[in-house]
């Protein structure tokens, strides 16, 4: 079983930055044999995929269109982490960030609990 803990949000103002990680914990899983995820809720909106980082960071990462060119997603097998480096930050970002690990073979799954980023004035 897999846990995920994200950590790093909070508050800051539009322009600034973020780094948010996830880290995973538990037995029985090769954390470099996952996809790892970040998603994001807005209040009143559903819940969308922000960015993903293949199970060896090596190739292509996807980006949602409006953080394309202001969010950078990385991993750290060795460490059994995923990180969303979040620049330029704008109010419309503002929303719990969650990741999400998915099994490159099998296709299990196992979402964090998520961190409450907010971009204000």
């Amino acid at each position: 079983q897999m846990q995920l803990v994200e950590s790093g949000g909070g508050l800051v103002q539009p322009g600034g930055s973020l780094r948010l990680s996830c880290v995973a914990s538990g037995s029985g899983f090769t954390f470099s044999h996952y996809i790892m995820n970040w998603y994001r809720q807005a209040p009143g909106r559903e819940r969308e995929l922000v960015s993903a980082i293949t199970s060896s960071g090596s190739d292509a990462h996807y980006y949602a269109d409006d953080v394309k060119g202001r969010f950078t997603i990385s991993r750290d097998n060795a460490k059994k982490t995923a990180y969303l480096q979040m620049n330029s930050l704008k109010s419309e970002d503002t929303a719990v960030y969650t990741c999400k690990a998915v099994q490159k073979v099998f296709g299990g799954a196992y979402w964090g609990r998520g961190t409450q980023v907010t971009v204000s004035a």
